[in-house]
């Protein structure tokens, strides 16, 4: 298999590039569309064809490039069944392997983030998008965010899995690239087996975040799979340029 972490600094946002050795054919899991140019050349250098772009949610901090990529390249847009996008190809589900070429995935769906939240699993890996962060998760206060349901995912799904099984995030605002699921078990201080769902609750509830910025904007963008609205106040305008290089790891 091919794979590439790529990292995107304006919402510190990893998409990850897997690519089927046999077929050439590739996938892109939560892409920016900040930095197409930069996954257009990842996806050149090592000789791939993108079949999917693959999203983990409907983010609420960037615009995703799953439209434009599609029309660049023609790859199918996947994404959550349970968020029903009109503009999707493949709806995933939890229970119904998505194969790329020789890979296959297996999709779990992990709610709490928001309510359409999937990971995905893939041999000795698992892509939690926002819903296991290193040493940390993602917000549950929109979205039809649920403290509950992401304490519930993260606890029977994720950490249901073998404690060697890598972990790589949706996001990290630390430069820290991978975790592990023991790891996490043993020192996430909001999630790890130490901590109840009494206090799980507890440190969402007062974590005391700012609105997003973007939010008003993201979503329904990405509710149409990546749509950058025309009416961008001139502050946010860069949440949807296109930018040439960005920190890969």
């Amino acid at each position: 298999m091919i794979f590439r972490q790529l990292f995107e600094p304006l919402s510190s946002t990893y998409t990850y590039l897997l690519g089927c050795e046999e077929t050439g054919q590739a996938v892109l899991i939560d892409p920016v569309i900040l930095s197409i140019e930069r996954d257009l050349d990842e996806l050149a250098r090592h000789g791939l064809q993108l079949a999917f772009t693959l999203d983990t949610h409907i983010h609420a901090d960037h615009i995703t490039a799953a439209l434009e990529l599609r029309q660049k390249l023609g790859s199918r847009i996947a994404g959550p069944a349970f968020d029903q996008l009109p503009c999707t190809d493949v709806g995933v589900e939890e229970g119904k392997p998505f194969m790329v070429g020789s890979l296959t995935l297996s999709p779990l769906h992990t709610p709490g983030h928001t309510d359409g939240h999937f990971s995905y699993l893939l041999g000795d890996r698992v892509f939690t998008g926002d819903a296991l962060l290193i040493d940390g998760c993602g917000r549950t206060d929109f979205q039809n965010g649920d403290a509950d349901a992401l304490f519930h995912s993260v606890r029977e799904k994720l950490f249901a899995l073998p404690d060697e099984c890598v972990v790589y995030p949706g996001h990290d605002y630390q430069q820290r690239r991978v975790t592990s699921i023991g790891q996490e078990k043993q020192r996430n201080p909001r999630l790890g087996m130490d901590k109840s769902l009494p206090e799980f609750r507890e440190i969402m509830a007062s974590l005391g975040l700012a609105y997003p910025s973007f939010i008003d904007h993201a979503v329904p963008g990405n509710r149409l799979c990546g749509v950058c609205p025309p009416d961008l106040p001139e502050s946010l305008t860069k949440y949807c340029a296109q930018m040439t290089k960005s920190q890969q790891g």
